[in-house]
């Protein structure tokens, strides 16, 4: 079995939008992300970072269409240090908050909220280290 501290893996989940710079500027003034540049002319592609967790953002073709997960479910799980902070932080900017804040029996605190486009990202810190 491979050492996994020895290798650094990554996930970068790729969510499709209907508009990429409204979708960078949502996550960069309501989420606390950063981003660097765009691509294409008009913009059509954005990564958006915070704390090592990058998201892709893409405009969606015409043959495309926005697919958030429906019925609570996920589009993404953020592993983060303290999610009582992150909570506090989200709820001063006004970001829509989908579930409150709680100790889940998997072992982590976490809540979820909906993106300017309705994908539900859900941030939570592990318990149990």
């Amino acid at each position: 079995m491979a050492n996994e501290t020895a290798e650094k893996w990554g996930i970068a989940p790729y969510f499709l939008v209907e508009d990429v710079v409204a979708s960078a500027n949502y996550y960069r003034d309501k989420l606390g992300f950063h981003y660097d540049r765009f691509w294409g002319e008009p913009p059509t592609f954005c990564m958006v970072h915070r704390g090592g967790v990058v998201i892709m953002l893409s405009t969606c073709s015409e043959n495309e269409s926005l697919m958030p997960n429906a019925g609570g479910h996920w589009d993404a799980y953020i592993w983060i240090g303290n999610a009582d902070e992150l909570y506090k932080e989200f709820r001063s900017k006004g970001v829509e908050i989908a579930r409150e804040i709680c100790n889940q029996e998997y072992g982590c605190r976490d809540f979820d909220i909906l993106d300017g486009n309705g994908y539900r990202l859900c941030f939570g810190e592990d318990l149990e280290n």
